[in-house]
């Protein structure tokens, strides 16, 4: 076998074993005494912020659906402009949660514009009301386009769920139709710094 092959056996057998001599410490103790070793832990936490208003609120991953909140008053149309409650409501409690690692989490909404029908006739969005199961510290941001701060839970962490009942207030007559079919969407946007 020649100089140059043993070499390179030798070259390629150090590498492999390398990262075997690299890998913990150790302490040969010869006799009486104690042996000591030490080992490094790290936990690495990401930045995280996440928010779910409606289906998806009982867990921490993407949701696409888009819940929606119904006033139908076809079952009492003479409490039209009453104030009155809507005869049939459906969706108006909406579970809502903030999950955040960095601080306060600030909440806004915002709109494109009042709810219209077909017709192009509004109802502005200041009859449509919002409050919240936890005021304190996860309050609601009114669908008009308003921005909250929530209560941290804990050192940078804010933690927080709650539930939205949403109401029309019903203060005036309006032209028939279903409100919403443009215009219906409100967008809520949390962030932190």
């Amino acid at each position: 076998m020649s100089r140059s092959h043993l070499f390179v056996k030798s070259a390629i057998a150090l590498a492999l074993a390398a990262p075997l001599l690299a890998s913990a410490e150790s302490q040969l103790v010869v006799g009486s005494g104690t042996a000591a070793a030490d080992l490094n832990f790290r936990v690495v936490v990401p930045r995280v912020l996440f928010l779910a208003v409606g289906t998806g609120a009982a867990g921490l991953a993407n949701n696409t659906n888009e819940d929606t909140v119904t006033f139908d008053y076809t079952t009492n149309p003479a409490d039209l402009g009453t104030g009155a409650a809507a005869g049939a409501i459906s969706g108006n409690v909406v579970p809502v949660k903030v999950l955040g690692n960095n601080g306060v989490v600030a909440l806004t909404s915002s709109n494109t514009g009042a709810l219209t029908n077909a017709t192009g006739d509004t109802i502005p969005w200041s009859q449509i009301t919002v409050a919240s199961s936890d005021t304190p510290n996860f309050p609601s941001p009114a669908p008009t386009g308003a921005s909250v701060n929530l209560v941290v839970s804990s050192g940078k962490v804010t933690s927080r769920t709650a539930n939205w009942t949403f109401g029309y207030a019903n203060a005036a007559v309006v032209a028939p139709g279903t409100y919403g079919t443009t215009n219906g969407k409100v967008t809520y946007t949390a962030s932190m710094p």
